[in-house]
C-alpha cells in the first residue's frame, strides 16, 4: 500500500492511571486519542481533535481526573476502542498516513490494546519518535519531555499538557519546526 505524504497524523493518548499500580482487576487503557494533522504543504498544524474513548477494563481515578481533567462521566460518553479505531481509519485514513507520537508509548499502547481487543490496528507501519528526533537535531545526549523541548525550541506550550488533543497538537508544532524551521534537516526553498 502506498502511503499518502500530504500530512502526517500527530498522535497524543492519554490512559487510566493511577498514583501506583493498577487497582486488582484494572489495567490502562486508551480514554482519549488526540490528533493533530501537520499538512506537509502548508506546513502548519491543522485543527486538533480529541477523540474520548469509554475504558471497559478500568474506571478513571481522582489522580487520573487531576493529571487529564477528564472525568469518569465524560470517556463514558466516547466511543468504544473499535469504534475509535474505525474512525481513525475512515475520518482521517490513519492506515494510509505517516503518523507520529511523542516517545513511542503511543505507539506500543495501540499495539497492546488493540491485540487485548481483537481491533485491527488503525495506523500504517511508518511511525515517527519526535521525541528521539528532537534528541537528535539538538544534539541533546538523552530524549527530553514535550514540555521541556518546547522550552528548548521557545515554542509556548497551549492547551493543557496531558490532554491527548491539546498536547497532540504542541507535538505538531515540535514537529513542523524541526522540519522546516532548523536548517539541520529543514526544507530550504529557494
Amino acid at each position: 500500500m502506498s502511503i499518502l505524504l500530504d500530512r502526517i497524523l500527530v498522535v497524543d493518548i492519554e490512559a487510566t492511571c493511577w498514583r501506583g499500580h493498577p487497582p486488582l482487576g484494572q489495567e490502562r487503557e486508551i480514554i482519549e486519542i488526540g490528533l493533530c494533522p501537520l499538512d506537509l504543504k502548508l506546513r502548519q498544524p491543522l485543527a486538533k481533535e480529541s477523540i474520548l474513548v469509554q475504558p471497559t477494563r478500568s474506571q478513571v481515578s481522582a489522580f487520573c481526573t487531576e493529571l487529564t481533567t477528564l472525568t469518569q462521566a465524560q470517556v463514558d460518553e466516547g466511543l468504544s476502542f473499535r469504534q475509535a479505531c474505525g474512525f481513525l481509519r475512515g475520518q482521517h485514513q490513519s492506515q494510509k498516513r505517516m503518523w507520529a507520537s511523542y516517545g513511542e508509548y503511543d505507539r506500543h499502547k495501540f499495539v497492546k490494546q488493540c491485540k487485548a481487543f481483537n481491533v485491527k490496528y488503525p495506523f500504517s507501519d511508518r511511525h515517527l519518535n519526535v521525541k528521539s528526533l528532537v534528541a537528535i537535531v539538538l544534539g541533546l545526549n538523552h530524549e527530553v519531555g514535550m514540555a521541556k523541548a518546547l522550552e528548548l525550541l521557545k515554542i509556548p506550550l497551549e492547551g493543557t499538557h496531558h490532554r491527548g488533543d491539546d498536547d497532540a497538537f504542541n507535538v505538531a508544532k515540535i514537529l513542523a519546526h524541526l522540519l522546516w524551521q532548523t536548517p539541520e534537516i529543514g526544507i530550504t526553498s529557494s
